[in-house]
């Protein structure tokens, strides 16, 4: 289980500066597109819990213990679905100017 973390933690510690690269990326496009930069910070922020959830999920099964891992699944798409909802209600809202 230990091995396993820390190639985890190594593995995500060379590839930071890559990931560096691609959220610089997508605040400049945001940037010279004129669109919200508060829908992309959640969108930054979602993809973080998703792969934080997917490594904790993975350390759990690969330590036997699959009942923690579903907990931390489920626990995972609920702080997605929590941290969305401003877009969510964005696009309907949206939805709901152009709709007659």
């Amino acid at each position: 289980m230990y091995v396993s973390i820390a190639a985890g933690v190594i593995i995500f510690l060379l590839v930071i500066d890559k990931l560096k690269n691609i959220i610089d990326l997508f605040v400049n496009l945001s940037n010279r597109a004129g669109a919200n930069t508060q829908f992309i910070s959640l969108l930054i922020k979602i993809t973080g819990i998703a792969i934080i959830t997917e490594f904790a999920v993975s350390i759990c099964k690969d330590s036997g213990e699959s009942a923690i891992a579903s907990k931390i699944d489920l626990g995972g798409k609920i702080l997605i679905i929590g941290t969305s909802i401003p877009i969510i209600t964005a696009l309907l809202e949206t939805l709901i100017t152009i709709l007659p």
